[in-house]
This record gives structure tokens, sequence and C-alpha cells, in this order.
């Protein structure tokens, strides 16, 4: 199955595609998981070639079930296209109606619109394929305040604190955005 979505560029910046993970996307996972700071806000580190290939190999079987959605998000650049993020699409079970969107964006990529791009290009897309689907959740530590400022760009409006829970020291936000 062939996936792909696109987010287009804004003033200078180049387009974005969405796909998913690829086993040869393992040293772009490995080179973006050097960063201290996205280290600090991801549940699943990456920090060995052995655990990038889990990483993958756990996305893949993730679209298998049909349960969550990785997309490698890549730049369009003139020397080929080049890892910049990656959004999710996760929790969809029937025990849970309204799903997460999580993302993750490379140090070499922040500042430039690239998450706000990528999670609209994942939201439209999840309300879209999964018609069941009617409202999706953005949750972030209060202290990740670029997290903050993405759900507002996306359109994902605060709803409340959620109080703090493992893995998570501190309490949260929860943004949501409904279908329409």
């Amino acid at each position: 199955m062939v996936i792909e979505l696109r987010a287009p560029g804004v003033s200078a910046t180049p387009d974005l595609a969405l796909r998913p993970w690829h086993d040869d996307d393992l040293g772009a996972l490995l080179d973006a998981y050097r960063d201290p700071v996205l280290r600090r806000w991801t549940r699943v580190p990456v920090t060995s070639p052995a655990e990038g290939r889990r990483w993958l190999r756990r996305a893949r079987q993730d679209w298998d079930e049909g349960r969550r959605f990785s997309f490698a998000v890549l730049e369009e650049q003139a020397e080929g296209p080049r890892l910049v993020a990656n959004v999710v699409l996760k929790g969809i079970t029937p025990q849970r109606p309204v799903p997460e969107v999580g993302y993750w964006t490379a140090s070499w990529a922040r500042g430039r619109g690239v998450a706000p791009r990528a999670v609209t290009a994942l939201s439209r897309w999840a309300f879209d394929r999964l018609p069941q689907v009617t409202r999706l959740d953005l949750l972030h530590q209060v202290d990740n305040v670029a997290s903050c400022r993405v759900a507002q760009k996306c359109g994902y409006a605060f709803q409340e604190v959620l109080p703090a829970r493992p893995p998570f020291p501190l309490d949260g936000h929860r943004h949501t955005l409904d279908v329409g």
C-alpha cells in the first residue's frame, strides 16, 4: 500500500511529504534521536541501531494492525528528500473514541513551520480516512510551550489541564480538534 500525504510549503519553505516509515530510514531516525531535546519529550528513546530497527518494526506492525499510523515527514530538497519530523495518530481502538496526535521535529527543522504543517496534514488525513473519528486530541506537558503553539496553529482548542502521570512528571494540556 502506497500512502503519501503532502503539505505545501509556505513562503520560502519547501513542500513536505508524509509517508509510512521504511527500513531504509534507520540512519535518519538515529540522526534525529541524537538530539537531547527530542529525547526529553519522547517516551521511546532510540539510541542504537537495534533500538531504531525495533522502532521501525513496531511502526510497520502498528500500521498493519490499524491502531497506530506513524508518518515520516520529509522535506523536498534539491539533493533529495530529508527527514524533518514524525507525526503519528495513535490510540485507535473501539474502547477509545478519540485518538491522539503526536509528533516530533528534528533539531535542524525546528522553527520553520514543519510541525504545524505536518500535524494539519495528518489531522485532515485522519478525518478523511477514519469516518468513526470525529475528534482528535493533542497532549503535551505544561512546560512544552512549543507544542502548545503547534496545537494552536493547527486549530486545536485548549480543553483542560491533565494531572501528571507516568512517564510524564508534570501536568499536561489537552487540546482537541473536531471534524469539520
